[in-house]
């Protein structure tokens, strides 16, 4: 059965659970589970004594469905974006599945709320709900009394691929103060460099999910010259769990200008 959010509330708690979403991997350890999570993906990689000791069911996009049988879970936790359909229905059919659907903060506060009632960790999820929106709304002040700087956010190469509107990582960059170039289009936008508008101002490129180095940051300074360019954490900027923690202090002291 799919579970979404907010239709989590039949009183249910779940103790054998497989994640196949690395943010919400992190959430559960974050939350104080341990032995109930059976298994994760190859993407799971915080905490890293997870990564090491827990059953990995291969990757958010090719999940090995016979490998998730073998653990016989009675919930597992997946996301509308990180994963593929006919997977989540396909393991939809012999268990309940909640397909979360997070495309900006107050989304994921009630993620972290609602799977905190699956787990039988309401009180902590609430407690880290209400921490990380204190700190945001901190950081969103901040921002709020500075100019808006016009920004691209890449997150592939070859061909380049951008941050557009209606995801987390828009949302992410309107707190730290920038205002996203292509928010006006759909999701994941291929372009060149020569599409880029010429009122940017700043370039991030991401550490995920192409690991952007320095060498492409000097690269790109030869094709888009005056254009400020810098090297940032993706798992910031995208990872929409208990990561959020961290995340606006890393917004705070991010340098754009």
């Amino acid at each position: 059965m799919i579970i979404t959010l907010h239709n989590s509330s039949s009183g249910k708690v779940y103790s054998r659970i497989v994640s196949i979403v690395p943010s919400q991997t992190e959430l559960l350890y974050y939350l104080g589970l341990d032995e109930e999570v059976l298994g994760i993906t190859k993407f799971c990689v915080h905490p890293s004594r997870w990564y090491k000791n827990k059953t990995r069911i291969g990757g958010t996009k090719n999940i090995r469905i016979p490998a998730i049988h073998d653990l016989e879970p009675d919930l597992i936790i997946a996301n509308k974006e990180e994963n593929v359909k006919e997977q989540v229905e396909e393991l939809a059919k012999d268990y309940d599945v909640l397909v979360t659907d997070v495309n900006n903060l107050g989304d994921a506060i009630n993620m972290i709320t609602d799977v905190g009632l699956l787990v039988g960790k309401h009180k902590e999820a609430l407690q880290m709900a209400n921490k990380i929106e204190l700190k945001f709304k901190k950081l969103q002040h901040l921002t709020s009394i500075k100019r808006k700087i016009k920004a691209a956010y890449f997150i592939w190469k070859d061909p380049y691929m951008a941050v557009a509107g209606h995801t987390f990582i828009n949302d992410m960059l309107q707190y730290c103060g920038l205002e996203n170039v292509f928010s006006n289009g759909e999701r994941y936008p291929k372009i060149s460099l020569e599409e880029l508008p010429t009122d940017c101002e700043l370039v991030l490129l991401s550490s995920e999910p192409y690991p952007f180095k320095k060498k492409h940051l000097k690269e790109m300074e030869l094709q888009i010259p005056g254009v400020k360019i810098i090297l940032v954490n993706g798992e910031m900027f995208s990872w929409y769990g208990s990561r959020l923690l961290k995340a606006a202090e890393y917004f705070k002291d991010l340098k754009p200008e």
